[in-house]
This record gives C-alpha cells, structure tokens and sequence, in this order.
C-alpha cells in the first residue's frame, strides 16, 4: 500500500518540476550505521588485534587518520586503506556484512518513482568493491538506470566537479534534478552547481537520534518525499 503524501511533503519537492532524482546510497538508502559501525568499532578492533593493542588504543590512533581524509577520494577508497594499514579491508566488511541493512520505505519509494516515470540515478562516494558488495546484499541496483561512483569520474561529490563530469556522461538538466543525500558538503556543492532541489536526511544512522538540519529542507525517511 502507498503512504499517503505527507501535508508538507509539497513543500520539500515539487514533482512536476523533477523529472531525474539522483540519490546517495549510504545514509541516503542504506543504514549508516553499517559504516559508522565499521571505521569506528570494526577495524579498530581488527587493527589492535594485529598489533596488540587495546581498542581503544587503536581506535585513538586511526580516527584522526580517518577524519584528516573526510571529504577526499582516498577516504572513501577501500585499496587506499587496504595499503595504508595493511589490512584486506573488503574481506573486514565482509566479516560484519549482516549490518548492511535498506533504511525504511526505500524499496516502496524507489517503486514509486520508476511507476511515475522519473529516471532514477544512484549516485555515491563508494569505492567499487563496496559497492558491489552492498548491491549483493540489497539488490537494490535493478531500481537504477544508471549507478555512478565518483571513483570512476575522479572526483568526489563535495565537489561541483564530480557534477560537472557527470554530465559529460548522464544527459539531465540540473534544473529539473534533484539529490538526496545525508551530506552537508555534498548537498552544498550541488546547490552549487545549480541543482534544482535539493533534500537532507536527517536520520542517516538508524541508532542515532535524527539531526536537526536547517540549511535544507530535510526529511528523516523517504516516506515523507513519497510523490
């Protein structure tokens, strides 16, 4: 059954004007907490383990090394980091895949979007090797007309020029476009780049309390966006 459209969902994006809706894959369609689980309680462990450290120990030496890439390319890169700590970290995700999980009303509203006619794109920061993992466990890539990391365009989304690439591959006009994303800096480079309508998510991480976002009308599950 579909949810009905929340009172102010209007206001936080006008369908008539959408016609292609770009969307993150983690924190956006997937719970972030898989992520945020990973960095900061996973490989910490991991790390100390092989270095005979307490986690504490480890995780106090590797979340300074991850927050000074926050927002690069190599942070989100799994071969970057695989030789940084000389660890298989693919095979580490692997370990704590049970975490992946679809946050909720994604699969019903993807469903809505593709019956109403808007070209879908997912649009993300993962490295491939993650990525594929992720769809190995969703399946939620037979949703999307087309799925572009910033891996292969060289360039992250916090910047305007991953959107410039993309539109040297992917045929849409900004105006009429729309992003999701959990990401402040993501979202500011698109409003950047004159992406028409832009919304946050508020609840990125299902075992976090929602974020209070004032910079862009947020929503905290995509039952709220339903058109």
């Amino acid at each position: 059954m579909i949810a009905a459209m929340p009172a102010n969902s209007k206001q936080v994006a006008d369908w008539s004007h959408i016609n292609t809706v770009f969307l993150d894959m983690d924190g956006t369609l997937l719970d972030l907490h898989f992520d945020n689980h990973f960095w900061h309680e996973h490989v910490p462990l991991r790390f100390a383990e092989r270095h005979g450290l307490t986690t504490e120990a480890a995780r106090a030496q590797l979340l300074p090394r991850f927050r000074a890439m926050e927002g690069s390319l190599q942070w989100y890169c799994l071969d970057h980091w695989a030789r940084e700590l000389d660890m298989d970290i693919l095979a580490l995700k692997r370990e704590v895949g049970h975490l992946i999980q679809v946050l909720p009303h994604v699969e019903e509203f993807l469903n809505h979007l593709r019956y109403s006619g808007k070209r879908l794109l997912l649009v993300t920061n993962a490295h491939s090797d993650a990525l594929a993992l992720k769809m190995e466990h969703t399946r939620l890539d037979n949703y999307f007309d087309a799925i572009v990391s910033s891996h292969s365009l060289g360039i992250p989304k916090e910047t305007i020029g991953f959107w410039q690439g993309l539109r040297e591959i992917e045929d849409f006009d900004p105006a009429l476009s729309l992003l999701l994303d959990d990401s402040l800096p993501v979202l500011r480079a698109a409003r950047a780049y004159g992406i028409g309508s832009i919304v946050a998510m508020r609840r990125p991480d299902s075992q976090q309390p929602p974020r209070e976002i004032r910079e862009f009308p947020s929503i905290e599950t995509l039952a709220e966006l339903m058109p």
